[in-house]
């Protein structure tokens, strides 16, 4: 075990040393957001009774990787699959980096490979929550149209 800052974790990501699946990838991503416990615990308290959400991601495969898609981007569904009883699989022939060129409303995370991820969002979160920073591990750039 070993202790580390978001963003220390992060960089560990980046270079492989050490793996997490991309919903602690987003979570640690909102982390860097603050600088000490104290500022984490403060935000915490106040946004505490302002409610939540439930979301689930959703998959879009795309030709050369995938899109895990979150609530408010463009291309999340209106009716998500919840249970996974629907067994909706959404596909694209198109490559991740045309479909970001296309995007305009970003609440993804662009996944290349295991250890290849990267953060998007442009819109506001629900509940005072606050959005993760958005970071990537490659040195693709889709921030032209963010």
């Amino acid at each position: 075990f070993q202790w580390s800052s978001p963003p220390e974790a992060i960089e560990r990501f980046k270079s492989q040393e050490i793996w997490f699946p991309p919903p602690q990838f987003y979570e640690l991503c909102r982390l860097c957001n603050f600088s000490s416990l104290k500022e984490l615990q403060q935000f915490s308290s106040a946004r505490a009774l302002e409610g939540c959400e439930r979301w689930m991601p959703v998959m879009l495969s795309a030709a050369d990787g995938s899109i895990q898609l979150l609530p408010g981007d463009e291309l999340y569904p209106e009716d998500p699959d919840y249970t996974g009883e629907k067994k909706i699989i959404m596909s694209t022939d198109k490559k991740v980096e045309d479909l970001m060129k296309e995007g305009g409303v970003f609440h993804r995370i662009v996944i290349k490979d295991i250890n290849n991820l990267a953060v998007y969002v442009n819109i506001q979160a629900k509940y005072k929550h606050i959005n993760p920073l958005m970071i990537k591990c490659d040195n693709s750039d889709y921030n032209s149209r963010l």
